[in-house]
């Protein structure tokens, strides 16, 4: 019995269940993503047009976005109370908005709809904080495929949540809403005492590989599977039964993973962990220039008068010379020669606090780039229940299960693809992300050029290339900026996904939308022409827009856009190549 206890005490504190259950809660926390689904549901019910609607999903890529209060909470309270937050905010937040669309409540002015949708998705910054945070600590040399999995579950959710939705079979779409709001929650409360640090460094086991290689597949099966189930239910028209028993099939495989930490506590006698070392310590890090100054011994004249080839000689090598450098500055200091004094701040791939990194360029390039990209590709998921209609598709949930399937592998691949180059390669993490920008880039301009299966096209490269740079940008700024205040620094760069999105899909998308609709409503009903500017106007026909040329001016435009942030990734590249040489450069050898 006492074995037993012991057994199960070592497997809730197992850093692969707690993987495991931040998998499980990451994939139904992206509920922003439905917002392709739930748009027109909204829209319908309350009569509004496009630009009153993009205004709604500014306010919930702000909410999705606004993680500065989850990340300073982060470092005072314990993980449990970050993702109970989340789960009151979800619930009311979504709730208030389904009680609205069900006639239960009045019909509210939009700027109460702004702030249920802002407060309901911003549950969701409290959900990603705690897992990344919980497991970035629990694995620190595996950040890559950590925090690509983990945010590729949150892309895939979408697409988790609807089949889960066609499963049930509820009445009407206004239901859609209800679910969002109490499905994510019940699941988050289940796992909430489990998802923390658990002091995952000293659990390395020789088996970790295969346990990678064990995630990727199921993350590979999940992705074919739900594309095939798309496929299905687009070309041939399948019963209740056959959906509710692929909805099972795939919870089955979403619960799959638990078999590791299972297969690990059970062979733990034979398999001795092995510590691995955290990358804040100086002692054996990692983490970039911090082997070069532990405690803030090197002062800045050493910084300043080292010369360059020191950065490239080993360890050991690199120490004694800045000793040797060291022991001169401090004679000189003795005899009066020059003026010594401690070093500024923290330097690239030590531990940043937030203020520190707002300071520095290459964070200020990451975030731009970040802005310049996402803000493209969320506008497109935004924005895409309206594109497929406009193009004459009836089933918007297709395609936004599809855009929710390829950000999943996007961000499964980019975690995978980024972590190649920098361990074969010593190349800068970022290079993985210009080239993803061009990927969209691509996709856009394809969409603008109205090439066959645009939509297709559009919603495979948009998907894939968004979707990386959420296991990217995350994993750069912890290499360059460090662990310590990780959460604040993630929900920082989050934040240039509403403002991408207030400038890309509000301000532009939205008006050039309106502004080719009222044209078409003025074509099609020439007397009633000008009053076809109400925006409460509930003549659905008026309010829509037919045909690619609704987006493709925008799609053309936010081409460029991506070309732009490529090029910033590629500055943030060059003045990194340093830095990720110190930090992998011995990994190729």
């Amino acid at each position: 019995m006492e074995q037993f206890n012991e057994k199960v005490k070592t497997f809730v504190n197992n850093r692969w269940l707690v993987f495991v259950c931040s998998m499980w809660v990451q994939s139904c926390a992206g509920v922003g993503y439905l917002f392709g689904s739930i748009s027109p549901v909204i829209k319908s019910a309350m009569g509004y047009n496009q630009r009153q609607i993009a205004i709604l999903g500014v306010a919930k890529d702000l909410g999705d976005s606004i993680g500065f209060i989850a990340g300073s909470l982060c470092e005072i309270l314990p993980i449990w109370v970050i993702l109970l937050i989340g789960v009151v905010q979800n619930f009311v937040g979504y709730g208030l908005i389904g009680l609205v669309i069900a006639n239960v409540l009045p019909d509210l002015p939009l700027w109460v709809l702004c702030v249920a949708i802002f407060v309901g998705t911003n549950g969701e910054t409290y959900y990603n904080t705690g897992t990344l945070v919980s497991c970035v600590q629990n694995f620190p040399k595996h950040r890559g495929p950590i925090v690509g999995i983990l945010k590729g579950f949150a892309g895939l959710s979408g697409a988790i949540l609807i089949q889960v939705y066609l499963m049930i079979n509820f009445p009407n779409e206004a239901a859609l809403i209800f679910m969002v709001a109490v499905g994510p929650s019940i699941v988050v409360i289940a796992l909430m005492f489990i998802v923390r640090p658990v002091g995952g460094h000293k659990q390395v086991r020789p088996s970790d590989g295969s346990s990678f290689l064990f995630t990727y597949s199921v993350c590979i099966v999940l992705a074919a599977y739900l594309l095939g189930v798309l496929v299905l239910e687009d070309l041939v028209g399948i019963n209740q039964t056959v959906i509710t028993l692929l909805g099972v099939i795939l919870i089955i495989l979403i619960l799959c993973p638990v078999i590791i930490p299972i297969l690990l506590v059970s062979a733990s006698e034979t398999s001795p962990p092995v510590e691995e070392n955290l990358l804040p310590k100086p002692e054996k890090q990692e983490a970039g220039s911090s082997e070069q100054d532990s405690d803030e011994v090197i002062l800045s004249e050493v910084e300043d008068e080292k010369p360059p080839e020191i950065d490239s000689l080993p360890a050991p090598e690199r120490q004694k010379r800045i000793a040797q450098l060291q022991a001169k500055l401090f004679q000189a200091a003795a005899d009066g020669a020059v003026r010594v004094k401690r070093k500024r701040g923290p330097h690239r791939g030590e531990d940043f606090t937030l203020r520190q990194a707002l300071i520095k360029a290459d964070f200020w390039l990451m975030f731009m780039s970040l802005l310049l990209a996402a803000g493209s590709g969320v506008t497109v998921i935004d924005n895409l229940g309206q594109i497929c209609q406009s193009l004459g598709y009836s089933d918007t949930s297709i395609f936004v299960s599809m855009i929710s399937i390829f950000n999943f592998l996007g961000r499964v691949g980019g975690g995978y693809f980024s972590e190649t180059i920098i361990r074969k390669y010593a190349f800068p993490r970022p290079v993985a992300m210009a080239i993803a920008q061009v990927m969209m880039a691509f996709g856009f301009i394809y969409y603008a050029l109205g090439g066959p299966g645009q939509i297709y096209v559009t919603t495979l490269l948009t998907g894939l290339g968004y979707g990386a740079h959420w296991a990217i940008a995350p994993a750069s700024a912890s290499e360059l900026f460090g662990l310590k205040s990780f959460g604040a620094l993630y929900n920082f760069l989050t934040l240039s996904m509403p403002i991408g999105s207030l400038i890309f899909s509000e301000a532009i998308a939205s008006g050039i939308y309106d502004y080719y609709a009222e044209k078409q409503a003025s074509l099609r009903h020439p007397i009633s022409g000008s009053m076809i500017t109400s925006p409460l106007l509930r003549d659905d026909d008026s309010l829509t827009c037919e045909g690619s040329i609704c987006y493709s001016l925008t799609c053309a435009m936010l081409a460029g856009v991506c070309m732009v942030a490529m090029i910033l990734s590629l500055i943030v590249v060059y003045r990194t190549r340093t830095v990720y040489a110190q930090l992998y450069g011995k990994s190729r050898t």
